[in-house]
């Protein structure tokens, strides 16, 4: 365990991203579904998803996205590289056990601690919190952090409103410990809240303990994932614009200094409208929801992978991440970006 008289902060020193390679257009879904590409693009910004194939789960995308992250980061996978691995996932391998040490164990990272995070499309934010908070105290030197998710295998196959959303991939961030609160890459704050009031908006109602899954009579529950989707709207970018401006009062940034806008990618125009409403010019927001669709837990490290790969996120660019996700849950955080990084 490190022991450091000065306060450390956790700060980001590589980046990997993961998808599947079988790619879903919208007329590839309209030839089964009662829709079109119009109908998709024009209500979502949606154009394309990535499906992984039957024999590919989640812990397979956390792989990939894990050891690209770790080689961005400079790091061998071996004993020792990391402490811990963090998994923020809503589509886990097995119901139990967390797919978390299963994928550290693949890395080769030895005994590292290991555990998932289910916060939805909020989940990558929540586990970035966690992991930096266990780093500011000194509980770990370097951690892992990965989302991950295949709603490929969630998803009614009939229900056009989520089958035309949902796309599955992984990306993940390596944090280490820094004594230097200036380096570029330091998380600067991190704000997460939570309203489980509004938990029934966004649901699998079958399998955990409330509805049991029992494939004998499938009165008992629906074993696929649900959402009120106008509902969702609105409450997610009430709760993203709130906890963003919270975040930024507290580190003392203004919307105009973020440079960069990088919002959980569920709809483009929860994305425009979240922008408009913080005063953050629309050019500033990151958004790759055309070509992946909403990845979940996977959304915002996949968004920052494709920012940094063609390069428009430089060195000590003031970002700023926000998500919204079922729980309800939703997050914030603030950091400068790192320099030098390269896409693993």
């Amino acid at each position: 365990m490190a022991h450091h008289h000065q306060q450390s902060a956790a700060a980001v020193i590589g980046l990997g991203s993961y998808l599947p390679p079988h790619r879903i257009t919208n007329d590839d879904l309209a030839t089964r579904l009662e829709t079109s590409d119009e109908w998709i693009t024009s209500r979502t910004g949606i154009r394309a998803r990535h499906w992984a194939p039957p024999g590919t789960s989640t812990s397979d995308l956390a792989v990939e996205a894990g050891h690209r992250a770790l080689k961005s980061a400079g790091l061998y996978p071996e004993p020792g590289a990391v402490d811990a691995v963090v998994l923020a996932t809503t589509t886990p391998d097995h119901p139990c056990p967390a797919t978390a040490p299963e994928v550290a164990a693949r890395l080769q990272l030895g005994t590292a601690a290991a555990y998932d995070i289910a916060g939805v499309c909020s989940g990558f934010l929540y586990a970035l919190a966690t992991a930096s908070a266990q780093i500011i105290a000194g509980q770990a030197e370097r951690i892992l952090v990965i989302g991950a998710e295949t709603y490929s295998t969630i998803l009614n196959p009939t229900d056009r409103t989520t089958s035309v959303i949902f796309g599955d991939g992984a990306g993940a961030v390596v944090l280490s410990a820094t004594r230097d609160p200036e380096q570029p890459g330091v998380l600067l704050g991190v704000d997460l809240g939570a309203d489980g009031s509004q938990a029934d908006l966004i649901r699998i109602p079958a399998g955990g303990s409330r509805q049991r899954a029992n494939p004998d009579d499938p009165e008992l529950g629906d074993p696929y994932f649900t959402m009120q989707g106008k509902k969702v709207f609105a409450a997610a970018v009430t709760r993203m614009q709130h906890s963003a401006i919270s975040l930024l009062d507290r580190i003392g940034w203004t919307t105009d200094q973020v440079d960069h806008l990088v919002g959980h990618q569920a709809n483009i125009r929860i994305l425009k409208t979240l922008a408009r409403h913080l005063d953050i010019p629309e050019d500033r927001a990151v958004i790759n929801i055309d070509q992946v669709g909403n990845t979940s837990a996977a959304s915002i490290p996949l968004a920052l992978a494709d920012a940094t790969a063609s390069g428009r996120l430089t060195a000590g660019s003031r970002v700023l991440l926000t998500a919204f996700g079922g729980g309800l849950t939703w997050g914030s955080v603030a950091l400068t970006w790192p320099d030098g990084l390269t896409v693993g």
